[in-house]
């Protein structure tokens, strides 16, 4: 009795993990997507060929979590689930610890936007989850199911589709949840702003110098700063200690003919209307005669237009030819633009700094009547706890379906 309580609470701690994890990845593949492709190349050049897999396999390792998660909650397929999740600890805890080491990527990404730990803390997160599903491993005997063996696999095929359709409906338009520094009703300015009290990075820096044909390191401010004997040969500032940095801290807007215009963009009392393209290299351009159509609405009611981009300026003049656009194109950093936005391109409305409303390129309205007298230019409320509701609905539902579905046949 004490076994089955403990592996009922050990599997459900780590099936809410594994949900969780699998769930804000699933809802962003491209988030997650940018995230593995920081890792391919982090790697080395033959890792970083594999880049054009990243989106293929984000959507699959985010439905691999979920399932994992899922059986452990319900109790299915327990002794594969838990190989299954051996094997994902077996490569993920290594991972980790190289990244928590050396640090190639700032944030590991394993809980999405939502929850960012810092690499240590990953980590260990990692060592206690093997310890839990090593638990599981030991006491997985004492588990009843209520589910029959066809059932359960099943159930498993059902819960790793349900995840890749998922992504799939939130590449074809935007995250149902967003939780980056730009979700509507975020205000820039706000965003990039730094506490007088924060915390500054904390830096060593190493100078070099040589005497004798000898090269020695000193540590700032111990260095033989009086002797004339050592030569200065290099210096290396490291940060040992990140300190505070604001949720936006590379927004900048450079217009080619005006120079640097954020603060004039983000002053507008009026709305503005922002295409995010990082690279038209890669752009969606089969829509791009209804960017232009709204690029024509915000002159005739004098809104301003601007494209971002982080594209060459052969890439541009290039997609200024095959779309026919008229608008200003500006430049931006490249992650910015990929967190703006996920879709490429992407329509963003703000004002005054805030972030009204965005678009997926599927999903851009019909601008017709004056923003000030549409429902357009409303901040749309989160509606978080509903859209959880509607997908956790919904996966139960096709749940429950096959529950019965197989009970009947059973008695067939």
């Amino acid at each position: 009795m004490v076994k089955r309580i403990v592996l009922l609470i050990t599997r459900l701690l780590v099936g809410c993990v594994f949900v969780f994890s699998g769930f804000v990845k699933a809802i962003d593949p491209l988030g997650f997507t940018y995230k593995m492709e920081d890792y391919l190349v982090a790697m080395g050049p033959f890792f970083e060929q594999l880049t054009p897999l990243a989106f293929v396999a984000s959507i699959v390792l985010a439905a691999v979590e979920l399932v994992i998660g899922i059986n452990y909650i319900f109790g299915i397929r327990l002794r594969e689930t838990t190989w299954a999740a051996a094997l994902f600890m077996l490569v993920m805890t290594p991972l980790t610890l190289w990244i928590a080491l050396d640090n190639p990527v700032h944030d590991c990404g394993c809980f999405g936007d939502a929850l960012i730990i810092s690499n240590w803390a990953t980590f260990w997160k990692n060592i206690v989850i093997s310890l839990l599903i090593f638990l599981i491993f030991l006491f997985r005997k004492s588990h009843r199911t209520f589910i029959g063996n066809t059932t359960q696999w099943v159930v498993t095929a059902y819960a790793f589709l349900f995840s890749v359709a998922l992504s799939v409906y939130c590449y074809e338009h935007l995250p149902i949840l967003d939780f980056r520094p730009y979700s509507n009703g975020s205000n820039i300015l706000k965003g990039m702003e730094i506490p007088e009290d924060a915390e500054p990075d904390s830096t060593v820096t190493t100078l070099t110098y040589s005497k004798n044909g000898i090269n020695k390191d000193f540590i700032f401010p111990d260095y033989p700063k009086n002797d004339s004997t050592w030569v200065f040969v290099d210096s290396k500032t490291e940060v040992v200690k990140k300190g505070y940095e604001p949720p936006i801290h590379d927004f900048t807007i450079d217009d080619s003919y005006e120079g640097d215009i954020t603060d004039i963009v983000l002053a507008n009392p009026s709305y503005t209307f922002l295409v995010v393209a990082y690279d038209f290299k890669y752009a969606d351009l089969s829509k791009a005669d209804q960017l232009n159509k709204v690029y024509e609405f915000a002159k005739n009611n004098g809104y301003d237009f601007y494209a971002l981009t982080a594209s060459v300026d052969e890439e541009i003049e290039k997609f200024k030819q095959v779309t026919k656009a008229s608008y200003p194109i500006c430049l931006t950093d490249k992650i910015t633009l990929k967190t703006i936005v996920r879709s490429n391109p992407g329509l963003v409305l703000i004002k005054d700094a805030t972030v009204i409303n965005k678009w997926h390129l599927n999903d851009i309205p019909e601008f017709v009547i004056p923003l000030e007298e549409s429902g357009l230019s409303e901040i749309p409320e989160p509606e978080w706890l509903k859209k959880i509701a509607i997908v956790t609905g919904l996966f139960l539902l096709g749940f429950i379906i096959l529950i019965v579905l197989s009970q009947r046949w059973k008695k067939n």
